[in-house]
């Protein structure tokens, strides 16, 4: 049985968990004593003289087994293992001990001594079963340990990369960042030169009609001085007939000339304020401002620019502007702009229009149609109403739907921006009104015509 316990000691050391990890070297030495306990349990068995002297060599060992495991600190870990065999040796020896100096009181307690074994070997049986289900459970949360700590490298390699990703989107982000800045600023920069551009285009057209529409104040104050210096002529050679019937008359013919002289020239002079409150940067102040002088000078000036370009070009002027509408606090240059590019827009369609139905041949068709542009104004009890309506060739929906957008235009490429009718709505908006449009593309064969009117509401304040 000492052997049998020396056989169960050495196998257990050498599957130890702690032989296995930290002295791996030692697995060869506990199978060496493995075979030796057993060739020593076979020689007690075969010759049973033997039994006395192998007993007492096998106590010997188990002594020294369960001291070195329990002295060295290289086996703590298997101190359960000392707990464990330390019952069955002591209960072993003590046994063969009293056998051998008291053999009477051995013979008489030989059945408590068994019992003692017994319970003994239970006590190891019992530990080896706890020591087990301990080493399992230890391994189960190494295993659980490795799992972890694998798991948290694995989480560790992702989060790096992660962070890399993030690092790059990062730097890919700013890059585009500052791209867009760039883009941004270069688009800001390109639309104050488009809305220049556009401001100056409108100036433009401006230009030929107030050559036309300063030329009759300015003949008008030329003929009038020319006909004042023939009366003073006259004049003179009346003082010195002393006829003072006629100095009376020529000096009221004077007079009434100068009156036109004056008017004619305020006239002229109110014709090149208006051109120099459009070309410059608008102040953004609100002032008091005759809105139906302002649409009416702007209808008229619209139109002489375009027949200083085409003089072929002819349209009719029509005109209904309520008195009512009075004095409105807008800011005048903006309101003109925006007068301005809805009726050349107009005269425009009528244009287009004229061209289609005389290259359609049809002669009667051609003297029937009237290029005609209506501008109307009303007081309501919202607001000012501005109305320009043209017979041109009208706009289907889908350009209606587009007419307000930045940069959209149906004009051929080099005759618009695209940016009039967006800048005209902006411009509305901000005098907290609004700006729409209703169109109509007539069908010939149902008799019906093609018109298009633009409606400009500015609200009481």
């Amino acid at each position: 049985m000492d052997f049998i316990l020396l056989i169960i000691a050495f196998r257990f050391l050498q599957t130890h968990a702690q032989t296995k990890e930290h002295f791996p070297e030692w697995q060869g030495l506990f199978l060496k004593s493995l075979i030796a306990a057993c060739c020593f349990l076979a020689i007690q068995i075969v010759f049973e003289r033997t039994d006395g002297v192998m007993r007492w060599v096998a106590h010997c060992i188990n002594l020294y087994v369960v001291y070195a495991a329990y002295n060295r600190q290289v086996f703590a870990p298997l101190k359960p293992f000392v707990y464990a065999f330390f019952p069955v040796v002591f209960v072993h020896i003590f046994q063969d001990l009293t056998r051998l100096v008291a053999p009477e009181f051995y013979h008489s307690w030989e059945s408590l001594f068994g019992t003692a074994g017994v319970f003994a070997w239970i006590w190891l049986v019992a530990q080896f079963i706890i020591s087990r289900k301990q080493r399992k459970a230890l391994e189960t949360e190494r295993i659980k340990a490795i799992q972890k700590e694998i798991e948290f490298k694995n989480s560790q390699k992702r989060k790096d990369a992660l962070e890399i990703q993030v690092a790059e989107r990062t730097a890919e982000l700013t890059a585009q960042k500052e791209s867009l800045e760039k883009t941004l600023h270069e688009l800001k920069a390109m639309q104050s030169q488009l809305i220049q551009s556009e401001k100056m285009a409108s100036l433009g057209e401006l230009t030929a009609g107030i050559a036309h529409e300063i030329q009759n104040p300015l003949n008008f104050v030329t003929n009038f001085s020319e006909l004042n210096k023939e009366l003073l002529d006259e004049l003179k050679d009346e003082l010195v007939k002393g006829d003072l019937d006629e100095i009376r008359l020529i000096v009221g013919d004077i007079m009434a000339n100068e009156e036109k002289i004056i008017h004619h020239g305020k006239r002229a002079d109110a014709i090149v304020k208006g051109m120099l409150q459009h070309s410059r940067s608008s102040s953004g102040v609100k002032e008091l401002t005759d809105i139906n002088e302002l649409a009416d000078e702007y209808l008229r000036l619209s139109y002489h620019g375009l027949r200083a370009k085409d003089k072929s070009f002819n349209a009719s002027m029509e005109t209904d502007l309520d008195e009512a509408v009075g004095m409105v606090e807008v800011v005048s240059q903006e309101i003109g702009r925006v007068i301005l590019n809805l009726v050349n827009n107009a005269f425009y369609a009528v244009s287009e229009r004229k061209k289609q139905v005389d290259d359609f041949g049809d002669v009667s068709l051609s003297s029937s149609y009237k290029p005609t542009v209506w501008l109307s104004s009303k007081r309501t009890n919202r607001g000012i109403e501005i109305r320009v309506k043209d017979n041109g060739t009208g706009m289907p929906d889908g350009v209606k739907e587009k007419i307000f957008q930045p940069f959209f235009t149906t004009k051929p490429t080099g005759l618009g921006t695209g940016l009039g009718l967006s800048l005209s709505y902006d411009i509305v908006k901000v005098h907290g009104g609004e700006l729409t449009v209703s169109s109509q593309v007539g069908d010939k064969e149902k008799g019906e015509d093609s018109w298009t009117e633009f409606y400009i509401f500015i609200p009481n304040y």
